[in-house]
């Protein structure tokens, strides 16, 4: 097997509906971010609460040479880290005890150590100064930078962010997209993230799967991906692709293909 994850004849959903079918994914690097893109309700979060072991699938996953749909849960989770939209509401742990316990979790042991290490992360997402902060007293925004540390600092081989920019204003969707880059390089993990705006995946993404109604349309980078054509099949909208005076490449839409379906 490829040295990153591998998916082979994928199936997922939930009892009484199939989302994801027959999904089969060559390799998803290491050491890069691959955005997952898609319209609502095509199985992007389905996908990705799947990939970690919390929905009902069938088929094969390797991630570095190892098949996790037969490992247990636990052995899954050690390797596989699932951030969610949003961290389960009314938990009263400081910020810093709450990453400490996410150490644990993963192995890590309670030291001097292992606390300046917490620290120097909370610095890097700019939030150190919410350490001794309590969870449900933080904004929606900081409790998803607090759940990106959490995440982090679990030392995954495999993480996997749904929408972790949604709460965030522009500099801090910028910094987290940045810091994610940078510590997936780092650290040669393979990094899932789902958002929405299309050219957030254009600006950070190395790698893209497109989804629509639960099959895969696109995968490659993201300017073999992000093109009108697929614009127009997967979103139902005309739109270019221009690159701004830096160069940076960036989508432009002009109108509808099709009127939306709600």
């Amino acid at each position: 097997m490829m040295d990153g994850l591998t998916i082979s004849g994928f199936h997922a959903g939930y009892p009484k509906r199939r989302v994801i079918s027959n999904l089969n994914v060559p390799c998803l690097p290491r050491g890069k971010i691959t955005v997952l893109l898609g319209p609502n309700g095509c199985g992007k979060s389905t996908l990705l609460r799947s990939l970690a072991g919390l929905n009902r699938a069938q088929g094969e996953l390797w991630v570095n040479g190892c098949e996790l749909m037969s490992l247990p849960f636990a052995r899954r989770a050690e390797r596989v880290v699932y951030l969610p939209q949003s961290l389960p509401a009314g938990v009263h742990l400081h910020v810093l005890e709450s990453i400490i316990v996410a150490q644990r979790a993963s192995g890590g042991r309670s030291s001097a150590d292992s606390e300046a290490e917490v620290m120097a992360l909370l610095d890097q997402l700019g939030i150190a100064h919410l350490a001794l902060c309590y969870l449900d007293q933080l904004s929606g925004g900081q409790k998803q930078l607090v759940g990106l540390a959490q995440s982090l600092i679990r030392r995954p081989e495999l993480l996997l962010l749904d929408e972790p920019l949604s709460a965030l204003d522009l500099n801090y969707q910028f910094h987290v997209m940045d810091l994610v880059r940078r510590e997936t390089r780092r650290r040669n993990i393979i990094t899932v993230v789902v958002v929405h705006d299309i050219n957030i995946a254009l600006r950070h993404g190395e790698h893209v799967l497109m989804l629509k109604n639960g099959a895969l349309i696109a995968d490659g980078t993201p300017e073999e991906v992000i093109t009108p054509g697929s614009l127009a099949s997967v979103y139902g909208v005309r739109g270019r692709i221009e690159r701004c005076s830096q160069g940076t490449p960036q989508v432009l839409i002009d109108g509808l293909v099709t009127a939306p379906v709600l």
